[in-house]
């Protein structure tokens, strides 16, 4: 079953009349979301095992990058963590999102860390520089070194809005590029403090619950489905207009069954 829906999911074989033994190469730019790329490089690989006359070329560079390169006509498909800024709406009016994944946002601080939980006041507060030393919050005393996203993330956009209600990030904070960068930080920086996509969570770092209602809730793939974890979206596919093509087939695949595992096993949240 797997095997014929990844042959239904991406068939597209070049132009008619092409040689049998020389097929020609038809080719799809992916670019954006960091959060995004590990489903898109995954479905890609299957899409291009099964079918050699298709080029799947998968970038990341951020939301910011995703939207605009779409938006510009310089991709075929452009991958964001976040929904379309109303600017971006205004510029690019013919734009289509597909949703292809839920995930959840991940506080993390480094191993060593003996914080048990944060709430969501707490975790702004740390972001805005207030709180500033683990001890404030039930762990170590050690400095909090806040590490952040930079200004293309939709990861970064998510969570200005989700828990900095829009306000102000402390201006010592170290911004990085992608969700990797942040997790590499964080691991080797004892006094860290970053936020990642769940797929991103490994035993290199500590994922932190957070505190809602007095109760710990641990950043799961089962609690962004049961929506008790606060810190959670969606993961989208942008086209111009409606996707058609080989565009069309490989985000087929992607919500398809087979796509879908792909998802699950990538750490994400299935739709």
């Amino acid at each position: 079953m797997v095997i014929a829906l990844l042959a239904a999911g991406c068939t597209q074989t070049g132009e008619e009349g092409a040689s049998p033994t020389a097929p020609p190469v038809t080719t799809l730019k992916v670019t954006g979301s960091t959060t995004v790329l590990p489903i898109a490089q995954a479905a890609a690989d299957s899409c291009m095992n099964d079918n050699t006359t298709v080029d799947i070329q998968v970038t990341g560079g951020g939301s910011g990058v995703g939207v605009q390169s779409i938006g510009e006509g310089t991709a075929d498909i452009g991958m964001s963590s976040r929904d379309l800024k109303s600017d971006e709406k205004t510029r690019y009016p013919d734009l289509v999102t597909t949703t292809i994944a839920n995930d959840g946002i991940a506080v993390i601080v480094h191993p060593s860390n003996t914080v048990s939980g944060l709430t969501m006041a707490q975790i702004k507060a740390i972001y805005e520089g207030e709180i500033t030393n683990w001890n404030e919050v039930g762990g170590p005393d050690r400095i909090i070194v806040v590490i952040g996203r930079d200004s293309a993330s939709g990861t970064r956009e998510f969570f200005s809005e989700k828990v900095m209600n829009r306000e102000d990030f402390v201006a010592t904070r170290l911004e990085k590029n992608s969700n990797g960068a942040v997790k590499q930080t964080v691991a080797q920086t004892p006094g860290a403090i970053g936020y990642v996509s769940l797929g991103y969570i490994d035993p290199e770092i500590t994922a932190v619950p957070v505190i809602v209602d007095g109760k710990p809730v641990e950043p799961t793939v089962e609690n962004v489905v049961s929506k008790r974890y606060p810190i959670a979206r969606s993961l989208l596919m942008i086209t111009h207009g409606a996707p058609s093509g080989l565009a069309k087939e490989y985000i087929d695949f992607i919500v398809s069954p087979a796509g879908q595992k792909i998802v699950s096993d990538e750490g994400f949240v299935p739709i």
